[in-house]
C-alpha cells in the first residue's frame, strides 16, 4: 500500500471486509518482523453501542486480529481511554470489548488506569500514557464521525484516547486544534483502519447514526481526515488540526493526488449528501474550554430545547468550561460554574438534567 492511498470496501460482513481490506492492503509486510508488538487502538469514549454511530465496532477489531495471528503475529494489545466523565470499563464491557478479549486472548489496557510521561512534541510538551512504550506497531481504529466542538473526528483526534484524562482536560484549556496536531508527533500511528460503517455525522456520542456499511485502510492521517473532511462536506481548513498536522509534516491534505480505490461492488447511495446537517445552537452557549464529555451533553439538550421551540426563550447565554472557574453569571452548566447564580451541577451532568434543568430555567 502506498502513502497516498485510501482502500474502501462496502457490505455487512464487518468481520471479513476488514480481513480483505488487511490483505489488499499488504498489512502483514507493512509491520514486517513478527516480533513487533501491535497496539490496537478503538474509540471506545463511551459506554455506546456501535450501532449508535459513536464507537468501533468489535468486529473490525476482530477481524483485524484473526488477520494478524494468520499472518504470523501474536504479540498483540489493545488499549484506549474513554472520555473524560465516563469509565473505560463501563465501554470496555458495553461496547462488546471484553467478550472480544476474551475470545481471542488479547490483553486490554485502559488507560485511565495508566501511569504517564512527558515528551516533547515538536517544541510542545505532552503527557502520554506509558502504554505507548510498550508497542512498536500502531494500528489507529478510530470512528468517522462529526463533533460538536471541532466538527470533525477520526483519525487524527483518536489518538487523545492514549493520554491521561488531566491531559484530555489540558487540551480543551489549550484550544484543541494545536496540541491535537503536536501529539502526532509524539505518537506516531502506523496504519489506519477506519470505521464509516455509521458514525453520527454530527455528534461524537452517536444517536443519530448513518448507515454506510463502509470501512477504510489508509497510512496517512492528514489524508485520511482530509477525507473525512470531504465526506462531511468540510475542508481540512474547517479542521484547523488537520491544517496544522500536515504543516508539522505528519502527512498531506492533498486529495487531487490520492488514490481512492474501492475493493468489490460500491452502493449507488455511498456517497449522498448529510442526511441530517449539523443544528447550530452555538449561539446560545458562552464555552471558554470546555471538555468534550460536558459540551457534548450540553448540546443534546439544546438540540431537543430547540426542537421544542424552546431554545429561543432562553434569554442569557449558558456558561460552560474550564475557562470560567472563579467566575460568575446567570446561567452556567457543570461544575466549573458553581459560582453562577442558576447553576446545573456535575463533571459532567448528564443531558437528561442539563434538558430538564434548562426546561426549567426557561418556564419558569
Amino acid at each position: 500500500m502506498k502513502h497516498n492511498q485510501i482502500l474502501k470496501i462496502y457490505g455487512t460482513d464487518y468481520k471479513e471486509m476488514t480481513i480483505r481490506l488487511l490483505t489488499e492492503a499488504g498489512l502483514s509486510e507493512l509491520i514486517g518482523d513478527k516480533e513487533k508488538r501491535i497496539c490496537i487502538k478503538p474509540n471506545l469514549l463511551a459506554p455506546t453501542p456501535a450501532e449508535y454511530g459513536a464507537t468501533t465496532h468489535p468486529e473490525i477489531v476482530a477481524g483485524i486480529i484473526e488477520y494478524l495471528r494468520t499472518e504470523g503475529f501474536d504479540r498483540i494489545l489493545i488499549a484506549e481511554g474513554s472520555w473524560v466523565g465516563d469509565r473505560t470499563s463501563e465501554a470496555y464491557e458495553y461496547c462488546g470489548y471484553r467478550e472480544l478479549c476474551e475470545t481471542y486472548g488479547v490483553p486490554f489496557i485502559d488507560t485511565q488506569k495508566e501511569n504517564r510521561h512527558s515528551v516533547d512534541c515538536a517544541g510542545m510538551r505532552l503527557e502520554i500514557t506509558d502504554v505507548c512504550d510498550r508497542f512498536d506497531f500502531l494500528i489507529n481504529v478510530p470512528v468517522l464521525k462529526g463533533h460538536c466542538q471541532t466538527k470533525m473526528t477520526c483519525a487524527l483526534k483518536n489518538l487523545k484516547g492514549l493520554l491521561p484524562n488531566c491531559e484530555k482536560s489540558r487540551f480543551h484549556r489549550m484550544g484543541l486544534h494545536k496540541p491535537i496536531a503536536h501529539l502526532q508527533t509524539g505518537i506516531r500511528q502506523d496504519f489506519i483502519v477506519v470505521d464509516h460503517i455509521c458514525g453520527d455525522l454530527d455528534f461524537e456520542e452517536g444517536g443519530n447514526p448513518v448507515v454506510r456499511n463502509c470501512i477504510m485502510a489508509a497510512l496517512d492521517p492528514v489524508l485520511t481526515d482530509s477525507y473525512a473532511c470531504r465526506l462531511l462536506g468540510l475542508t481540512p481548513d474547517d479542521v484547523p488540526y488537520v491544517k496544522m498536522s500536515e504543516s508539522l509534516g505528519i502527512g498531506s491534505t492533498d486529495l487531487s493526488s490520492a488514490d481512492i480505490r474501492v475493493l468489490g461492488d460500491k452502493p449507488e447511495d455511498a456517497e449522498l449528501p448529510r442526511t441530517r446537517q449539523l443544528l447550530d445552537v452555538s449561539y446560545a452557549v458562552d464555552d471558554i474550554d470546555s471538555c468534550s464529555a460536558c459540551y457534548a451533553n450540553l448540546t443534546g439538550a439544546l438540540w431537543r430545547l430547540q426542537d421544542e421551540g424552546l431554545l429561543d426563550r432562553l434569554g442569557v447565554p449558558i456558561g460552560i468550561g474550564q475557562g470560567m472557574q472563579g467566575k460568575t453569571g446567570a446561567l452556567g452548566v457543570g461544575r466549573c460554574t458553581s459560582g453562577f447564580d442558576f447553576n446545573i451541577p456535575g463533571c459532567p451532568p448528564d443531558e437528561e438534567l442539563i434538558y430538564e434543568k434548562l426546561k426549567e430555567y426557561i418556564l419558569r
